[in-house]
């Protein structure tokens, strides 16, 4: 069993990424900037920000994965990737890093175009183009630490939340779409996937798409 760390665990992916997480036997830790009165149960949660790395890294200690589902939107807007990228300077080098993106920097098709850029709405442009400079710092990483990086499907969210079905399908670099074009996957299913990935490593140093 891992000892994994979920930032932003209070959240919609990270709530979802602590409870599969947990009722799979691994050690979790949910950091968030306050605690939750409706917490999982075997879960522990401390109150933390990854605007403060050092206080960050004491408190994860030990820590095997780090899953970041922070979004670079509202106030966190710009300081999504440079704190990131302070974290991977300073954290024990043995510690595998995930990150959930969003589905921008994914591809349309094999070779591109990225759906960022046919026809992406502008206001969520921001907060996708940051998550793709995170992609991009952890793609030039030359120091071997082991990550991966998720892009879940163009439908993914709180506004849609779904079920668990226990099942999902990855597509590499490009966006993965089902039988009407449609791309979707429910909170509780993408953390099937990020667990699976963190028991049974499929994609080292790389980033993949879920959907359904």
């Amino acid at each position: 069993m891992a000892r994994i760390a979920v930032l932003g665990g209070t959240g919609y992916a990270g709530s979802h990424i602590v409870k599969e997480a947990v009722e799979r036997g691994h050690t979790v830790v949910s950091v968030a900037r306050s605690v939750p009165t409706e917490r999982v149960h075997g879960a522990t949660y401390i109150e933390g920000s990854i605007l403060d790395v050092p206080g960050l890294v004491a408190e994860l200690e030990g820590v095997d994965v780090i899953v970041s589902t922070i979004p670079g939107r509202g106030d966190m807007l710009g300081k999504v990737r440079p704190a990131i990228d302070q974290l991977l300077s300073v954290l024990a080098g043995d510690v595998r890093i995930g990150i959930i993106g969003g589905a921008g920097g994914s591809l349309v098709a094999p070779g591109g175009p990225r759906v960022i850029d046919s026809g992406f709405p502008d206001e969520f442009k921001p907060e996708a183009q940051e998550a793709i400079g995170v992609l991009d710092d952890l793609q030039a990483d030359t120091s071997g630490r082991d990550w991966f990086f998720v892009h879940p499907a163009g439908g993914f969210g709180a506004w849609n939340p779904g079920e668990r079905t226990g099942t999902y399908r990855t597509g590499g670099d490009v966006i993965v779409t089902d039988a009407e074009g449609e791309s979707y996957i429910s909170g509780a299913d993408l953390a099937v996937a990020v667990l699976d990935e963190i028991e049974n490593p499929q994609h080292v140093r790389q980033r993949f798409t879920v959907g359904y």
